[in-house]
């Protein structure tokens, strides 16, 4: 079985949205140091690297990322190669071709923000637009390669609403300069956080075929 990995390593290196809470591991047992046992803590946001959002993140009486139906996040999944937009525009729905759209989740792959250990903020984001026809096609997950599917500087943060009112998932902070446009099957589980806002995952794409039929279906 092949896994394609889609997750960026996790650092003090790692950047994240300016003013967030940047990654830290403080160590406090070391078995190279002549302790017993190897133990640490992180501090960190919890938006860093490959991450899912929850709804409570963009809205008010919305739930927390330990409720999400893990099917969302296994399944068949596609991707859509958009490289070669203009730096900063959201990706609208001229940009691809909705007729091929046949599989519950998509991915975008725009490398617009090319190094995670180094802030760009002319990433490409999502339109809301695109957002309502992909749910109207039965797409319960859409996932880009850049840390938000809204520009940096949104403040009513467009594609997230459309996300809400769609009640489509979405996975943002994702690697996908080496992976090709079609289709796959996705692994990306978020860890049951009580009330949290997101979660890191470790996001894996697998060729087509590799899983059998996907948890979550188009006409679910």
């Amino acid at each position: 079985m092949t896994l394609i990995d889609i997750s960026p390593m996790i650092s003090e290196k790692t950047a994240v949205f300016p003013g967030d809470q940047s990654f830290e591991r403080k160590v406090h047992m070391d078995c190279d140091k002549g302790d017993h046992l190897g133990l640490s803590s992180v501090t960190t946001t919890l938006h860093i690297g490959a991450h899912c959002d929850a709804a409570n993140h963009y809205g008010a009486n919305s739930p927390g990322i330990e409720q999400k139906d893990l099917r969302i996040y296994f399944g068949a999944c596609q991707v859509f190669d958009v490289t070669g937009l203009p730096a900063g525009v959201r990706i609208k729905v001229e940009d691809i071709d909705l007729s091929a759209v046949n599989r519950p989740r998509v991915l975008f792959k725009t490398n617009s923000f090319p190094d995670p250990n180094s802030w760009n903020s002319d990433f490409n984001s999502l339109s809301p637009e695109l957002i309502d026809e992909l749910a109207g096609r039965g797409v319960v997950l859409v996932g880009i390669d850049t840390p938000s599917v809204d520009p940096q500087n949104s403040k009513k943060l467009e594609s997230h609403q459309a996300l809400l009112r769609n009640d489509v998932s979405v996975l943002e902070g994702l690697v996908l300069s080496s992976v090709s446009e079609g289709e796959y099957s996705l692994i990306s589980l978020p860890l049951p956080i009580k009330d949290g806002d997101a979660s890191p995952v470790r996001a894996i794409l697998l060729p087509k075929g590799d899983l059998k039929e996907p948890l979550v279906s188009m006409s679910d």
